[in-house]
């Protein structure tokens, strides 16, 4: 299972440095929801991570089907994060609450 990061190029650089190697700059609004649909098709991607104000960029329907996701979890770093918390997004995934 590995680890997939999608932003701008100042975003992904940490990831990048950390050895993670999906990494995809995207400075359009086209090539974020084009590398976002790409990700949410790969079986081998567990995690997303993205940036809090890219996911706002996104087209609706593309935010719904990230804050649905099970597999790969979608988790939004970066200022206030809406929807579900990181336990919720956690439990979700793994099917117990890591938590108790």
């Amino acid at each position: 299972m590995e680890i997939a990061v999608i932003g701008n190029s100042e975003f992904i650089l940490g990831f990048r440095l950390t050895g993670i190697r999906k990494t995809y700059a995207a400075d359009t609004d086209e090539r974020l929801a084009g590398y976002v649909n790409r990700v949410l098709e790969d079986p081998e991607v567990g995690i997303l991570v993205v940036n809090n104000r890219d996911m706002e960029r996104l087209p609706r329907r593309l935010r719904t089907a990230m804050e649905n996701s099970v597999r790969p979890t979608v988790i939004a770093i970066g200022g206030e994060e809406g929807g579900l918390s990181m336990r919720e997004r956690i439990k979700r995934s793994v099917g117990v609450d890591l938590w108790k």
